[in-house]
């Protein structure tokens, strides 16, 4: 047979994940797997990545849906965690040691950034060097004799910078420098790190894996090798385990992941173009538009784009951008997105907690700027709710 279509991998489970022809795998919610004999105990141990024996390693439930996803991205392995930031913590302490040096750009997750700047680094004498990463030389005068990471974003936090994978893997590996991507913005569909050479991609299951902002979840995929040395350090000994229904959760939303990255484009293609010939917004950073700057090196490495976006409006009188940002009614105001339905917020509110004026200034966000996520709601009804709200300023 032929290889399988991607709609039809994400809608099979497989017969082997079935009981008693249950179309449904079920949730294995149990703590622990109890044993035939002292020999069945003894083997067991002797493999305890792929055998079940405690829900903290491996669980039925959460190693249907990690096949599944490393599957969809091409991956030998995956291993899921309780939440995003679990999964970039695991990912960054593997490739590190202490006195390591890091290389990352600088509109990364903004928990991300908290993790390398002000913990990693006084606590185990991290050194971080923030990029553009818009410039590969950028990558190649960044790089020290104990750079051991290069920590990726494309598209990045905020701005939705892209960084080339293939030429920034292309520099690392012959220097032995691990290179890790967060590919949550593209989802596992629409981006494909590891066929670049990437060696661990990361994924927040809470966006568009799970996709009904019921869920938080996290996800590494990378080699066997990589992913099996993360699972025995960074997975065991920290604890982050996957929960039996949430995985199932994951399961159910993976069948539905092809037709909602579809609608999440269409519609955020539609939202961008109104935008972008808005007079009361300065700019937009969406990579899908011909106008973006990055728009060629896009279409090289992505097959589609994600649903989130941001803009800047024409003012920064705070007044005003309060009376549009409170006025929308399909926007909700929350700092997730990837679910159903459609976001707004506004990065400067947590930005201005999170990092020094200096930081806040490099990383070119003002007031004004606005990021929204575009959910499966009708399209026309969205633009109409930022158009009206838009005349407020």
């Amino acid at each position: 047979m032929k290889k399988k279509n991607i709609e039809t991998i994400l809608s099979h489970d497989g017969k082997k994940a079935h009981s008693k022809g249950a179309v449904v795998p079920p949730i294995y919610q149990n703590s622990l797997f109890t044993m035939e004999s002292w020999d069945d105990a003894d083997k067991t141990f002797d493999d305890r990545i792929n055998n079940h024996i405690y829900t903290r390693g491996n669980n039925p439930s959460v190693r249907i849906v990690e096949e599944k996803l490393a599957q969809i991205s091409g991956a030998e392995s995956a291993k899921l965690f309780a939440s995003g930031m679990a999964a970039i913590s695991a990912s960054i302490l593997s490739c590190i040691e202490k006195g390591s040096h890091i290389i990352t750009i600088k509109n990364i997750y903004g928990p991300a950034n908290n993790l390398l700047q002000n913990y990693f680094k006084p606590k185990f004498d991290i050194d971080v060097t923030y990029i553009s990463g818009t410039d590969i030389n950028e990558f190649k005068e960044a790089i020290q004799p104990n750079t051991s990471l290069i920590y990726l974003e494309s598209p990045s936090s905020v701005i939705f910078s892209l960084q080339d994978i293939e030429a920034v893997v292309h520099i690392a590996k012959p220097k032995g420098i691990k290179t890790v991507i967060d590919n949550t913005w593209s989802s596992p569909l629409f981006q494909k790190p590891l066929e670049m050479g990437v060696d661990l991609e990361i994924h927040s299951c809470t966006k568009y894996i799970g996709g009904h902002s019921d869920v938080v979840a996290g996800v590494v995929m990378g080699s066997k090798v990589d992913i099996d040395s993360l699972f025995t350090k960074e997975f065991e000994l920290f604890g982050a385990k996957m929960a039996p229904f949430e995985a199932w959760l994951l399961l159910r939303s993976l069948r539905t992941l092809k037709i909602r990255m579809d609608q999440h484009q269409k519609s955020a293609l539609k939202v961008a173009q109104f935008l972008e010939n808005h007079p009361k917004i300065d700019k937009i950073n969406y990579p899908a538009l011909k106008s973006f700057p990055q728009y060629e090196l896009g279409k090289k490495q992505m097959t589609g784009y994600g649903g989130l976006m941001s803009f800047r409006l024409k003012t920064d009188d705070l007044d005003k951008v309060k009376a549009f940002f409170n006025g929308l009614s399909l926007f909700q105001i929350g700092v997730s997105w990837g679910g159903h339905e459609s976001l707004i917020y506004a990065p400067a509110i947590s930005y201005l907690k999170e990092l020094t004026p200096e930081q806040f200034k490099g990383m070119g966000i003002s007031l004004g700027d606005m990021r929204i996520s575009i959910g499966l709601e009708n399209v026309d009804d969205l633009i109409e709710d930022l158009d009206q709200n838009l005349s407020l300023i």
